[in-house]
């Protein structure tokens, strides 16, 4: 069942088609993912899904209560309001109801004896009842903690950029849509937390559209792909891996094509130089189909790297770190971390957002200080360092002169010369768009940019942060061909799981208080070791509760008989006493301290209770054993 179609879509920037003349629909439930070279309007496409961005020409088509929720890379948050109100910050029912519930809790609060205010609060508690709006706000609670976001009632402006983005995908998760619009949502993620949202999506109601670098992710979610390549759009029924297959097969027939357009041209031309007369009509237009046939020449990137780009020479000695600790403020990032860096070195930095990994990599770099330890680099070591800030580029700069600024040629480790002409073409900018203005391309074109300018520099140890926020998974796929055959060192700073599988062989790993630990293998391995951990100290702990059987009595003592003569009367006391905390927990409103209070004091309930009736099973077989 559609319940979007989208006819004769077009936009233009300039000079520059994204979209021409995009026909497609969306069905119920539908899982797609968006993918294409960035600057091919990937982001464009959700906004006009959205209505946030107009078009030049083409029709959205859809019910008249058709509701999009839209989640941008940059989400702009209400600086003023708490987590909870921006959470629950929307157009839809059960939105205006829970914050109408919010209100009237507050205006009451203000005057409590006033008739009138608690006549409207009772109100507001039956529509909260009607749109099943407790359900919701409890739903919320659940997907922030999910999120790491635990403190309901910090202000936006306080929180971190990261914390802002969880704060904005609870948001969109919790909001009723029929199309949920995701623009790069595991950016800043934890691969505990990604993993969670894999499965929160595989259970979402709606249909969802979905940006994203991480293609594990991409793979697992998505029924149908999207491809967008120079203002077309190509549709694959499938996931990610699907896609590849398809594509290929795209590809193939496109270079048949090519090679009969080629065959046809040769022999218009031949026919031409003959010298023969094109006075009539007839053939007047087989010039014109020449000309024709020149002018179809399509789009040509060469995506694989099939050599191997020199360094300058390393020597033996790459980087030491001996005894190195560092504190931020009064925080232990890490202490008496000793490694040695070797020629060769593939190497993945991993742990939680604040843990230290970027710290860790500048230190390295030698940008910044150590607390305690010395830090060793080799007199060869020549770095070139993909940091996550934005790099200043001068826009009036044409994309080859920048490049050229760096290096006019590389050599291979053949001695053979790459004109950076080449080297961009390789990096997804053809010929076509080498002397475009670099004002004029997107934020993602540029961070290619500068990708290619660090590369050029030819370095022998490469530091990556976090490269896969801000590349598309094309160009992830050529750098990851490129560090295939990179003789130098690199390390990375990376949470997408397949990058890291693709490109590092071993880990750092930042497990808290201080400690890096060093894990031999690749990252799959790494969180299947993990999950093997965590379920053998599960084990461990569940065979620790297990009683030790006692020898056999012929009777109860008599402190158990006390216990067993009022035990069932304890139980009914605690269900009672927890079904009354039940009833206060949603009749606090917004007061956020009293809620927690109560579920404090719910959850030791909850845990006597739950305790009482394991010695209630334990004395009930007790005397099931003495009776027979």
């Amino acid at each position: 069942m559609s319940i979007l179609q989208v006819e004769q879509l077009t936009k233009t920037y300039g000079d520059k088609t994204l979209f021409n003349n995009l026909s497609f629909t969306i069905s119920k439930k539908q899982r797609i993912g968006v993918i294409g070279i960035n600057g091919t309007g990937k982001s464009t496409l959700l906004k006009v899904l959205a209505e946030i961005e107009g078009m030049d020409k083409g029709k959205l088509s859809h019910a008249n209560d058709f509701h999009v929720e839209y989640l941008s890379q940059q989400p702009q948050l209400e600086e003023n309001l708490t987590v909870l109100e921006q959470i629950y910050f929307g157009d839809s029912l059960v939105m205006r109801t829970m914050r109408a519930y919010e209100q009237a809790m507050l205006k009451l609060e203000e005057d409590p004896e006033n008739e009138t205010l608690q006549k409207s609060l009772l109100q507001v508690q039956q529509k909260m009842d009607e749109v099943a709006a407790w359900e919701a706000s409890t739903t919320a609670k659940t997907v922030l903690t999910k999120l790491g976001i635990t403190d309901f009632t910090a202000k936006v402006e306080k929180l971190s950029g990261g914390q802002k983005k969880r704060v904005a995908i609870a948001k969109a998760l919790i909001q009723p849509a029929d199309l949920l619009l995701l623009d790069e949502p595991t950016n800043h993620l934890d691969n505990e937390t990604i993993d969670w949202l894999e499965g929160y999506l595989a259970q979402y109601q709606g249909s969802l559209m979905v940006i994203t670098h991480d293609r594990y992710f991409l793979n697992r979610i998505t029924n149908q792909m999207f491809e967008l390549d120079r203002g077309n759009l190509y549709q694959y029924e499938g996931n990610y891996q699907t896609y590849l297959e398809k594509k290929a097969e795209r590809e193939d027939q496109e270079t048949l094509q090519e090679g009969k357009r080629q065959n046809l041209l040769r022999r218009e031309l031949a026919w031409l130089q003959r010298g023969a007369k094109a006075r009539s009509t007839k053939q007047k237009a087989r010039i014109q189909r020449v000309e024709t046939l020149k002018d179809d020449q399509p789009l040509t990137i060469v995506r694989d790297f099939d050599f191997a780009i020199g360094t300058t020479r390393l020597g033996n000695e790459v980087i030491e770190l001996q005894k190195v600790s560092k504190w931020y403020e009064d925080k232990l990032l890490f202490k008496d971390l000793s490694y040695l860096i070797v020629p060769g070195e593939r190497l993945g930095i991993i742990g939680p957002n604040g843990s230290g990994k970027t710290t860790l990599l500048n230190i390295l770099a030698n940008r910044m200080s150590v607390s305690e330890g010395n830090v060793k680099i080799g007199e060869t070591v020549k770095i070139g360092y993909y940091t996550q800030e934005d790099e200043e580029i001068d826009g009036n700069l044409r994309v080859v002169e920048y490049i050229k600024e760096i290096a006019e040629v590389v050599h291979t480790v053949d001695k053979e010369v790459i004109t950076a002409e080449q080297m961009l073409e390789r990096f997804l900018f053809p010929r076509s768009m080498q002397w475009t203005y670099i004002r004029r391309l997107s934020g993602g074109e540029k961070r290619r940019l500068y990708l290619l300018r660090v590369l050029m520099s030819e370095p022998n140890v490469l530091f990556l942060d976090e490269p896969t926020n801000d590349l598309d998974t094309q160009t992830l796929t050529v750098l990851e061909d490129y560090l295939e055959q990179f003789p130098g060192v690199v390390v990375t700073v990376s949470h997408d799981r397949y990058f890291l599988d693709r490109v590092v062989d071993h880990l750092l790993t930042f497990e808290g208080n201080g400690t890096v630990k060093r894990f031999q293998g690749h990252y799959s391995d790494y969180l299947e070791q993990r999950k093997l951990e965590l379920a053998e100290w599960a084990s461990t702990e569940k065979i620790a509760k297990v009683p030790v059987k006692k020898e056999q009595r012929k009777k109860l003592s008599y402190h158990e008989q006390v216990e067993w003569d009022g035990i069932e009367d304890k139980i009914t006391e605690l269900e009672l006493k927890k079904e009354e905390l039940d009833e206060k927990i949603s009749s606090a409103g917004s007061d956020f301290g009293k809620i927690q209070e109560l579920m404090n004091e719910q959850e030791v309930v909850s845990e006597t209770l739950e305790k009482t009736m394991e010695r209630w099973e334990e004395l009930s077989l007790f005397i099931e054993e003495i009776n027979n």
